[in-house]
């Protein structure tokens, strides 16, 4: 075993039997290649990546690969779902090199941490234009050892490009024109199949939310809200989702979601989960309920933790082959099912003798006919008995790791999905999550990162913090119970003295007194989770309407000033940020008022949390006295709503099933 045997990380102890002679991120490892002389090998990947798979058989489990790392290099393993910042910083330095990001990232550093080069996955031997790992490590020792003059300007290039991408410049601007900018979007997005065309295809949660968002408002934008519902169809429909199982894999590698990259990720079907409760709710549509439903249905068959929370994700691979898991030939489905029942399976989710994936069939249903009632409750049996079958292969591996920024995201969509139709054994999970999240992973009056087997990885990053702040805001919402609005508001402070920029008004993605990267990283934009800036506006936003306080008013206005001025540079890029504007500008406030406002509470949950924000108001002291509906609180009599839109409040709602159309008549 190497130095990784002590790790916490599922992914670094996949490497614990490397022959390489793997150090985790520490000032040792640095000091290590100072003493020798020697440049460092950083490579950043994780548990759930098959490109991670490959090169790791291929090279770091090839004896005379290793050696060839050991003798050359100072060898560095990161987990890039443990350390996001590590990553992002070098991944930001690989894109300042003219080169497409990707794991395994595989990036040369000097004994400082400075990068000079870098790229994702290598080859065993030259393949496709490609030189050869090995090729490639004694280049780059020859030329750290011959040419320092050469290293030093490298390194300096890209700490010159990584600090100028950190370096934020404010102007004036305008507000974004958000029908505007969902036309756009709109018009970049697949008109057949969704989702933002070419291939391969990542969900883009944020975008299909603003589209949603717009297409929902009054007045509606039918093409946005065309192109935010079409995108959920065609996935629901395709091989990215798991029809049998349930569950979104994290993207398509073709450009119609049938062939997925099969890893399943925490993050993105939290955000799914999401927005397929807000489309079940809106449309009726039976498609996004069952999306929905499987969601959960497979968080809690494969990524419940005897914790109460969710692990981060499941390996791509099974058996050393991608998929194989997942995909069934016709003649096992035939043998299972029989001749007739296969058939009719066959002819509704896509399955032929050939295949249409490698000789093998992805479940899907893409192309195939809509069952009437009894077809799709024989095709709901048939799925049942190929989930028995399924589950006695060997399944993918589970990183059991507990994060404390996506089960954030996890718990508030449970909560929010759990309102909107109609699901309390959802939010039970969501509450047992949230309760081992704030209480064993609470450092101070923060967050850790990273939870597993008893070993926490701190302090948290802004997300963690952003996230489980957003969960406790939807609890709230969902149960109005104070203890959830107190953890949001210390959270919150915790988030603005240590992350938030003083000069910017932005949020840093860790604490500025890490140092222990060439730069601190400050990203703006989403990736594949929603950035902590744009979901902290919101929080925000939430926060200082519920609570009334000046200082929470005063904060949230000040983020959503510089999330605006990031979001300007490259909208598309910040969709969290914008629907925190549309918040902002479109959200409605429901004022939950008297001693038996319960029947209001459960009508107003069952909205659309996307512009809803509730206030419990029990007595007449709650509300602070400048608040809009504060006078008018003696008309709720035992029970009411009051519905305020920036500074205004209409008489109160005495029905309960007025809501929706009173919001409407109010807009």
């Amino acid at each position: 075993m190497n130095r990784l045997s002590g790790a916490a990380s599922p992914y670094l102890l996949q490497h614990r039997d490397n022959p390489v002679e793997w150090w985790e991120w520490s000032p040792e490892a640095f000091a290590e290649a100072r003493r020798s002389n020697r440049p460092v090998l950083l490579s950043i990947g994780y548990a759930a990546c098959h490109w991670c798979h490959v090169m790791a058989h291929e090279s770091f489990e090839n004896a005379a690969t290793a050696a060839v790392m050991n003798e050359l290099f100072v060898n560095i393993k990161v987990d890039r779902e443990e350390r996001p910042d590590i990553d992002h910083v070098y991944m930001s330095a690989l894109h300042s090199l003219g080169e497409q990001g990707g794991w395994p990232l595989t990036m040369f550093l000097t004994p400082d941490g400075d990068a000079f080069w870098g790229g994702t996955y290598f080859p065993p031997e030259p393949r496709h234009g490609r030189p050869s790992f090995t090729a490639v490590l004694r280049q780059l020792s020859a030329i750290f050892q011959r040419e320092p003059e050469r290293i030093a300007s490298n390194a300096a290039a890209i700490r010159e490009a990584l600090q100028r991408a950190e370096t934020v410049t404010f102007a004036a601007i305008g507000e974004p024109d958000l029908d505007h900018l969902a036309a756009q979007i709109a018009s970049a997005f697949d008109p057949v199949d969704g989702g933002l065309k070419g291939a391969p295809k990542f969900p883009n949660a944020g975008l299909v939310e603003l589209l949603w968002r717009a297409g929902t408002r009054q007045p509606a934008s039918e093409a946005a809200l065309q192109a935010g519902v079409l995108t959920l169809d065609r996935m629901a429909r395709g091989g990215i989702h798991d029809h049998l199982g349930g569950g979104f894999a994290r993207y398509a590698v073709d450009g119609r979601w049938l062939v997925p990259h099969f890893e399943k990720m925490l993050y993105d079907n939290a955000q799914l989960l999401s927005l397929y409760a807000l489309e079940a709710k809106r449309s009726g549509s039976g498609l996004a309920r069952d999306a929905a439903a499987g969601i959960v249905t497979w968080l809690k068959r494969e990524m419940l933790l005897p914790e109460g929370a969710f692990a981060a994700s499941l390996d791509a691979d099974s058996e050393g082959v991608e998929g194989k898991f997942y995909v069934w030939s016709l003649a096992e489905i035939t043998a299972l099912l029989g001749p007739d029942d296969a058939a009719l399976f066959a002819r509704h989710y896509d399955v032929t003798a050939h295949g249409n994936w490698e000789e093998t069939n992805i479940l899907n249903r893409l192309d195939t006919p809509d069952p009437d009632a009894e077809t799709a409750s024989r095709l709901a049996a048939m799925r049942e008995r190929l989930l028995a079958v399924r589950a006695l292969r060997i399944p993918p591996a589970r990183d059991d790791k507990i994060l404390a920024d996506w089960n954030g995201l996890m718990i508030a969509a449970l909560a929010r999905a759990s309102g909107l139709l109609g699901q309390p054994h959802w939010l039970d999970l969501a509450r047992s999550a949230y309760r081992f999240v704030a209480e064993s992973m609470a450092d101070g009056d923060g967050l850790a990162h990273s939870y597993r087997l008893g070993r926490l990885i701190r302090p948290g990053f802004a997300l963690d913090h952003a996230a489980m702040i957003d969960a406790a805001l939807a609890l709230h919402d969902l149960t109005l119970e104070q203890h959830y609005l107190e953890d949001a508001r210390r959270w919150s402070r915790h988030l603005d003295r240590h992350y938030r920029d003083a000069d910017t008004g932005l949020l840093g993605m860790t604490r500025p007194e890490s140092g222990e990267l060439p730069v601190l990283p400050r990203p703006t934009h989403d990736d594949a989770v929603p950035n902590a800036l744009g979901v902290h506006a919101a929080n925000l936003l939430r926060l200082a309407a519920k609570t009334g306080a000046l200082a929470d008013r005063e904060q949230a206005q000040a983020l959503m000033k510089a999330a605006l001025q990031a979001a300007a540079r490259a909208p598309m890029a910040h969709g969290s940020v914008l629907n925190a504007y549309d918040l902002a500008r479109n959200g409605v406030e429901i004022v939950l008022a008297g001693p038996e406002r319960a029947a209001f509470h459960a009508a107003a949950r069952s909205l659309p949390y996307t512009t809803t924000i509730l206030i419990d108001c029990p007595d007449d002291e709650a509300l602070p006295p400048d608040h809009p509906a504060s006078a008018m609180l003696r008309q709720a009599g035992r029970g009411a709503a009051f519905i305020c839109f920036e500074g205004r409040c209409l008489p109160p709602v005495t029905d309960p099933n007025r809501l929706p159309e009173a919001i409407a008549d109010g807009r």
